[in-house]
């Protein structure tokens, strides 16, 4: 998948209402290749009451939306780009790391991690 849980999105596509939104990814679904965005696609849920203290109602959720219709907002141009990917090479096979890219700025998305 392109989009990683924290990144910041753009939704490209779907419903009118969501359209335009952008908001932070909560949860991404891989294997359905699926993500749930903060504020996009919300609906309203019914939840039975679970004993005395969980009270039932009608709660609203935020629902997961394809992957495809989100784009990531780069860190660095803070504009929304296709992404790609790259192998930071080092010392071994063990240290090479994979990392996505902006392909607006060439930027990466990723921070590496430093070995200690």
């Amino acid at each position: 998948m392109h989009v990683k849980t924290g990144d910041e999105v753009l939704v490209i596509s779907g419903k009118a209402t969501n359209k335009g939104q952008r908001g932070k990814i909560l949860r991404a679904i891989p294997s359905e290749n699926r993500v749930v965005v903060e504020n996009v696609n919300i609906v309203k849920k019914h939840v039975k009451a679970r004993g005395p203290r969980q009270r039932g109602g009608i709660q609203e959720v935020a629902a997961p939306i394809d992957a495809s219709n989100v784009m990531v907002i780069c860190p660095n141009c803070k504009q929304p780009s296709r992404t790609g990917q790259r192998i930071l090479d080092g010392e071994g096979k063990v240290s090479r790391r994979k990392v996505r890219f902006c392909k607006r700025c060439d930027q990466n998305i990723d921070q590496p991690k430093q070995a200690e």
